[in-house]
């Protein structure tokens, strides 16, 4: 069976449901930003400093912290950040909120501000106590009190596609998504505040969408098999030029399974599946026919669903219009392509293709294959008549590296950059 109409592809801008929607195979329409758990997200911005009072006891010259002394309305994104005297380093910052509190939180490696480990009250007054060292080996130190903004009405948004406690595959791309889409000029005080730490560390890199709801992280290749990956979009309280302010932190810590890879060639009609980077299994195939192709690319299961029903009554070419159940069904595109057991056409697997977009496999070959893949393993198909077009689905891996690191609103080191802390 083939191409089957989207029949509810959307996700909640806030809460991204247990299972995706369900349509049929084929087309190329891009799903709208969905939300899930996790972690917010600030733009710090900078902040102008202004010298405090010298400690007492101490000769050395005062920090110049910021935010300033006195100031009033801080996003509760806010940063900690100090100039030393003689251009020193910060060593130590310590953040206490009016009760008397004390607020985690971890210094940039590159030293440039401290961070908060989770977002600050609203209508709340802090200090924040900051020692350095400066260039000639003395210790400096400054204070600054200030007041966090009240509770914003407009807020933006976001999801993060990456459960605490679930393995996926290889090419599984951290998902950041908004709603509405971040505005260009906003995005790299947003990607500043996306932190991603792998162990065992690899590099990596944020490409973000031509609207920006959607914004992928991925490494230059495949991430390694065992690796676990821990996220945190820091949103909360981050104010956009347009008004809106983050919504909550959303945050994950999720781990990456065996290596497992499906490609799929038009001319042969085959799939081969491959684990740990040796030939398991050959599946023959059926493709999208040419009135409805299937698209050629580097996709990835975003979804798989034991038994289901398609329904496509909803297509406006009357001659799409079915409903049908499917067993085995992984999706792979927003579009509505999947990868699914499909008994009808197994006369003509491997020699034409017949279907509306998906890739069709034998009721065997389909259990099989359900019973061996995660959300995040990667499939390639190639040899079709269409493109796989970017945002149709998680599409971070059907660039090449070049390509996927310009689209990244911050510089990228060569290699791809490493973790914030």
């Amino acid at each position: 069976m083939g191409r089957f109409g989207r029949a509810g592809a959307m996700l909640g801008a806030l809460v991204l449901t247990a299972s995706l929607a369900l349509t049929g195979c084929g087309g190329d329409e891009k799903k709208p930003a969905a939300g899930a758990d996790g972690q917010q997200q600030v733009v710090p911005g900078a902040i102008a400093g202004s010298p405090t009072s010298e400690p007492a006891g101490t000769a050395a010259a005062p920090l110049k912290v910021n935010p300033t002394d006195g100031s009033d309305k801080r996003p509760v994104s806010t940063e900690i950040s100090a100039t030393v005297p003689g251009g020193g380093k910060v060593s130590e910052v310590v953040l206490t909120a009016a009760n008397g509190t004390t607020v985690a939180g971890r210094l940039r490696r590159d030293g440039s501000s401290w961070v908060p480990s989770a977002p600050l009250k609203y209508a709340t007054r802090y200090t924040a106590t900051v020692t350095g060292t400066g260039t000639d080996g003395q210790t400096h130190q400054g204070t600054s009190t200030f007041t966090t903004m009240a509770k914003p009405k407009s807020m933006i948004g976001s999801g993060l596609y990456l459960f605490t406690g679930k393995t996926y595959g290889v090419a599984m791309p951290v998902v950041a998504e908004f709603s509405p889409g971040i505005p260009k000029k906003d995005r790299a005080a947003v990607q500043k505040r996306m932190f991603v730490q792998t162990d065992p560390p690899q590099p990596g890199a944020w490409h973000w969408v031509d609207n920006g709801t959607q914004a992928y992280y991925r490494a230059p290749e495949y991430w390694k098999p065992g690796t676990t990956i821990t996220v945190r979009l820091a949103l909360a309280g981050i104010p956009l030029s347009n008004g809106r302010y983050g919504n909550v932190d959303r945050s994950a810590t999720a781990k990456i399974g065996r290596a497992f890879e499906m490609k799929v060639d038009n001319a042969t009609k085959k799939m081969s599946v491959y684990e740990n980077g040796a030939l398991v299994r050959t599946l023959p195939v059926s493709l999208g026919k040419k009135s409805t192709p299937s698209s050629s690319g580097t996709m990835v299961v975003m979804e798989k669903k034991e038994s289901t029903v398609f329904d496509t009554r909803d297509d406006p070419d009357p001659q799409n219009r079915y409903v049908t159940k499917i067993d085995f069904a992984q999706r792979i595109t927003w579009g509505g392509e999947y990868i699914h057991a499909a008994p009808w056409s197994e006369g003509v697997q491997g020699r034409r293709n017949v279907s509306h977009g998906c890739v069709n496999v034998s009721m065997a070959s389909g259990r099989w294959l359900f019973g061996q893949t995660l959300v995040g393993d990667p499939i390639t198909v190639r040899g079709t008549e269409r493109k796989l077009a970017p945002g149709n689905g998680w599409t971070a891996w059907s660039m090449n590296w070049s390509q996927f690191v310009a689209g990244s609103a911050l510089p990228v080191p060569d290699g791809g950059a490493g973790p914030a802390f």
